[in-house]
C-alpha cells in the first residue's frame, strides 16, 4: 500500500490507502479523483453493521432518488479479487455479471467483517483513519432503499500521500 487519500465528507474525513496489487482499481480511483469525479456525490446506500456505499453520479440530484445506485461511467473494471471484506476495507461495487467486473465508480466501505462477500467483490484499499465517520454514516436515518434521508456527501477527495 502506498497511495493515501482523504475522503472529505459532510460528516468528517475518512483516510484510505489503496493496495498496490489491485492496479486497475487503484488507477481508476486515482483517475476519478484527479477529475474531481466524486465531488458532490452522496452516500446512497447505508446499512448499519454492514457497509456504506457511494460513487454514483446520479446521487448528486435528489430528484433522482429512485435511481441512486444505478449510475456511473460506461465501463467496468476487470475483477482483481485478492483480499477479504474485513471491517474498514474499501471495495468496488458491481452489478450482477459473471466476470464479477466492478462498477466504474461505485465503491463501498465495510463497516463489519463481511466474509460472505469474499471472492465476489474486489477489495482495493483500507481505511487508515476515520472509521468513526464510517460508523456515523452507517447509522444515519434512511428511507426504504437504505438511502440517507439527509444527504451525506463527499465534498472532495484529495491525495495526501502518493
Amino acid at each position: 500500500m502506498s497511495t493515501k487519500y482523504k475522503i472529505k465528507t459532510t460528516l468528517g474525513d475518512i483516510t484510505v490507502s489503496l493496495y498496490d496489487d489491485t492496479p486497475q482499481h487503484k488507477e481508476n480511483f486515482e483517475k476519478l479523483v484527479k477529475e474531481n469525479y466524486y465531488d458532490g456525490i452522496r452516500f446512497h446506500r447505508v446499512i448499519e453493521g454492514f457497509m456504506v456505499q457511494t460513487g454514483d453520479p446520479l446521487s448528486r440530484n435528489n430528484d433522482n432518488r429512485m435511481l441512486h445506485g444505478t449510475g456511473g461511467p460506461d465501463y467496468r473494471i476487470p475483477a482483481e479479487i485478492k483480499h477479504p471484506n474485513l471491517k474498514g476495507t474499501l471495495a468496488a461495487a458491481r452489478d450482477n455479471n459473471p466476470q464479477k467486473a466492478s462498477s466504474g465508480s461505485q465503491f463501498y466501505i465495510n463497516q463489519a467483517d463481511n466474509d460472505f462477500l469474499d471472492g465476489e467483490y474486489t477489495v482495493f484499499g483500507t481505511v487508515t483513519d476515520g472509521l468513526g465517520v464510517v460508523d456515523k454514516i452507517a447509522t444515519a436515518e434512511k428511507d426504504f432503499n437504505d438511502n440517507p434521508v439527509a444527504p451525506i456527501t463527499i465534498e472532495t477527495i484529495e491525495v495526501i500521500q502518493a
